[in-house]
C-alpha cells in the first residue's frame, strides 16, 4: 500500500544541525541508547546526513557544509527511567539544566544541555 512516509517513521522527526556529528551520534548512543540507522559522509569526511532511532522515533542530524554555526534546538524525549537517562547524559558530557523532579502533570522530568548546546528535556510518565 503506498504511503507518504517511509515504513517505521513518524510524521515529524527532529533534524539537528550540529558542529560535530560524530560526537553527537556518540552522545545520543550513550544517553538514549540510540541505534544508528544510516550515515552519509561528504568527500571531506564531514557527515552530511545521519539518522538514529530512539525508541519509536528517528532523529536526523548533519553538519553544515559551510562551517557556519550549528542551529541549537530543544527536544523532548520520553524514556523508561528519567533518572538513569539523566545520569547517562551527565556521564556523556551534558550539563544539568534541571534535575529529575516530579511534575504536577504526572511526569518525572529533567533537562540536559548536551556538549554542543542542544537542550534535551527527558521525562517518564508516572500516572494516567
Amino acid at each position: 500500500m503506498p504511503t507518504h512516509k517511509p515504513a517505521g517513521r513518524n510524521a515529524v522527526s527532529p533534524y539537528l544541525i550540529v558542529a560535530d556529528a560524530r560526537a553527537m551520534l556518540a552522545f545520543l548512543q550513550a544517553t538514549f541508547g540510540a541505534l544508528e540507522l544510516c550515515r552519509n559522509a561528504r568527500g571531506d569526511g564531514s557527515i552530511m546526513h545521519a539518522e538514529v532511532r530512539i525508541d519509536d522515533s528517528v532523529v536526523m542530524l548533519g553538519e553544515r557544509p559551510d562551517g557556519r554555526d550549528p542551529v541549537c534546538c530543544s527536544t523532548h524525549v520520553y524514556v523508561p527511567d528519567v533518572d538513569a537517562c539523566y545520569a547517562a547524559g551527565l556521564a556523556a558530557g551534558a550539563s544539568s539544566v534541571s534535575p529529575p523532579t516530579a511534575q504536577p502533570y504526572g511526569d518525572r522530568s529533567a533537562g540536559l544541555r548536551d556538549p554542543q548546546g542542544h537542550l534535551w528535556w527527558i521525562g517518564t510518565h508516572l500516572s494516567g
